[in-house]
Parts: C-alpha cells; structure tokens; sequence
C-alpha cells in the first residue's frame, strides 16, 4: 500500500487551497528541515506539499511528449462520483466562483483533457486530465463497465 505521493510545490498556501477546493484536508503540517510541507486526504489517497524555496519553472509532462518520469497523479472517481462530466463541470464552476472571491489564491481551473473514454484490458473508463496550481497534471477516472467481445 502506498503512504503518500509527494508534490513539490512553488508556494504551499496556494496549493493547500487548491487541494482543497478538490476535497482534500489537511491531516499534518510540518517541516521537512528548512521548509514547509502538509500531508493531505481526499479521493481515497493521501498526497504531501512541500514548498520548494527559489523553485524554478516545472517541465510540461502532460504538452512534452518526450518527457520522461513522474507523469501524473491519478484519482479513481468511480464510487464518488455518478459521472466524470458532471463531477468536472461542478470543479469547474468551484474554481471560477473561488476565483471570482479571490483571485490572489485561485485560479480557474485548467483542464488539459476533457472527459473521454479509455478501454484498458476489459475495462472502458472514463478520464479527464486538470492541472494543479503548479502545472502538475492529475488524471481522474471511473470506471463505467466492462467491454463486451
């Protein structure tokens, strides 16, 4: 069982309101030696934030095809959600009225990918892929059944 996936992060406040604005809560906040940093829960996963001082610009690993390593963080939806459309639409509207209220902590959210279908093995899924507030790209999916031969 995986403890937490880590996520290195240009300002932490901000992506503690990010995190947030998705569902996650913040369970630890510390110090990891000269630094901030949290662990967070939601979406059935635990993820950690550490503010990275002098950061530098991030690579583009969902726009550079010939990005190699971590590629993205993925949440399964399928028993939170009853469609990925609907669940992004109301995330949409979340971030926009958020950031409407307060445009120094929000953004609207960027999504890269909208909803689709993905037949994997036996399985037909749907996925949409958004970005963090740091550019990380996170995959949400559901499964919607099994394909038939």
């Amino acid at each position: 069982m995986m403890h937490h996936a880590s996520i290195r992060t240009a300002n932490i406040h901000l992506a503690i309101a990010f995190y947030q604005q998705l569902g996650f809560t913040v369970k630890e906040r510390f110090t990891t030696g000269y630094t901030l940093a949290c662990w967070m829960e939601g979406l059935g996963g635990r993820i950690e934030l550490i503010q990275i001082p002098e950061p530098k610009a991030p690579p583009d690993p969902f726009g550079d095809e010939h990005y190699v390593g971590y590629y993205h963080l993925s949440f399964d939806l399928t028993q939170l959600a009853s469609d990925l459309p609907s669940w992004l639409k109301e995330m949409e509207t979340s971030f926009a009225a958020a950031a409407d209220r307060d445009p120094q902590q929000f953004q609207p959210l960027k999504i890269l990918l909208k909803p689709t279908q993905q037949i994997i093995g036996d399985r037909v899924y749907e996925v949409a892929f958004i970005a963090d507030r740091d550019g990380l790209p996170l995959e949400f999916i559901r499964v919607l059944g099994t394909r038939s031969n």
